[in-house]
């Protein structure tokens, strides 16, 4: 259950940015003979950022690897924005809050390791997983009960909507 605090950052929250290995994934990377990277990615993770996208909250990807399958799942998903490759995440954070003109406290990062760290501290609204190092979760605002690749992402799609008061009408949709 999200403190009252961290619903009212939530509350702020105009774009959301995801690390990818260990909260899009579990973590694996699976890694062919031919060299070609394979990840799973969770469709109810994938559902949650659709829901929050159509709220009119912009998405992002930023992550230290680049991968052609994260290229395609965030083109399947409307990702707004996919940063990859970037092993110091800060200076693309800046970058991302420069281009869409958003200040950092009115963006949100979830992210699992010690390099996600500095934008975590940064922006508005931080999350993180139950299996990242308790360096990062004693400094986020909200932990999942989720794991990464298992429903973390969802979780926090849900908690910004309901911080929003948008949850009900992103549900109605589907109850007739």
């Amino acid at each position: 259950m999200p403190r009252r605090a961290d619903s009212e950052r939530a509350r702020g929250v105009r774009l959301m940015a995801f690390d990818v290995d260990g909260v899009l994934t579990d973590g694996t990377i699976f890694v062919s003979a031919g060299g070609e990277e394979m990840k799973a990615f969770n469709i109810q993770d994938g559902h949650g950022l659709k829901m929050l996208r159509a709220a009119g909250v912009q998405l992002a990807v930023i992550s230290g690897r680049a991968s052609a399958a994260l290229e395609r799942r965030a083109r399947e998903l409307g990702i707004d924005h996919v940063l990859q490759g970037e092993q110091d995440k800060l200076p693309a954070f800046e970058g991302l809050c420069a281009r869409t003109g958003f200040a950092p406290d009115a963006c949100g990062f979830m992210g699992d390791d010690l390099p996600d760290l500095p934008v975590l501290l940064r922006c508005g609204f931080s999350a993180s997983v139950p299996g990242a190092p308790q360096a990062v979760r004693r400094r986020v605002h909200y932990v999942t009960r989720a794991h990464g690749g298992h429903g973390a992402v969802r979780e926090v799609c849900e908690l910004v909507l309901a911080a929003q008061g948008k949850l009900d009408a992103a549900l109605q949709r589907y109850l007739g």
